[in-house]
């Protein structure tokens, strides 16, 4: 079995959406998990966090779980074209992991959602991606033959999926299918890799 976990931050829920397109991607192939996790909020004030529990959808992430993990796709609002705090918080926490190679050479892919269309999505994407390549992460794009990348007239990048919610947090069948694509995708990878390590 093939874990993918899928590890997004999300305000107002247009990220958490498309972890669970990117999910359903994951499940769509045979023999492979999704493990949907978020990050809590981050204390403006301090190096407080929210209660251990969140009070509705996904649990936190845990490193235990990063750790263990077959694929990683990793998701974020933009936040003045950077991925949020709470975020960046929780990757900050991985030194250990970095250290002992724990992640390298395992597949990993990023997503983002923004509110308007020059809003920051292929930056913040990137700033997604340079943790998990100091981590030697091997990186899953898009393909640019993907119909789905040339047709969006929102969001979707070939750097990941992204999302523009404006004023309609809801995905567009486009942004749908790039993050059903990354899922299985991952998912694939994974399972290649798996197979190649045994």
């Amino acid at each position: 079995m093939a874990k993918i976990l899928i590890i997004y931050y999300s305000r107002n829920g247009s990220t958490a959406k498309m972890a669970r397109q990117i999910a359903r991607g994951v499940e769509s192939v045979t023999g492979a998990e999704a493990i949907l996790r978020t990050v809590p909020e981050v204390s403006t004030v301090c190096e407080k966090v929210a209660d251990s529990i969140p009070a509705s959808g996904s649990p936190y992430a845990t490193l235990q779980e990063l750790e263990a993990c077959d694929g990683l796709a990793l998701g974020s609002p933009t936040h003045f074209g950077n991925m949020a705090a709470s975020l960046k918080h929780f990757i900050d926490g991985t030194t250990a992991m970095w250290f002992s190679g724990a992640l390298s050479g395992k597949p990993a892919g990023v997503f983002t959602a923004t509110s308007s269309m020059h809003g920051g999505q292929e930056s913040t994407l990137l700033s997604m991606m340079l943790p998990l390549m100091h981590h030697g992460m091997l990186m899953m794009s898009l393909p640019c033959n993907e119909i789905a990348l040339r047709e969006t007239i929102s969001g979707g990048t070939p750097y990941g999926p992204s999302h523009l919610s404006e004023t309609d947090s809801e995905l567009t069948a486009h942004e749908k299918r790039l993050c059903w694509v990354l899922g299985e995708r991952l998912a694939k990878t994974a399972q290649a890799l798996k197979a190649k390590a045994l």
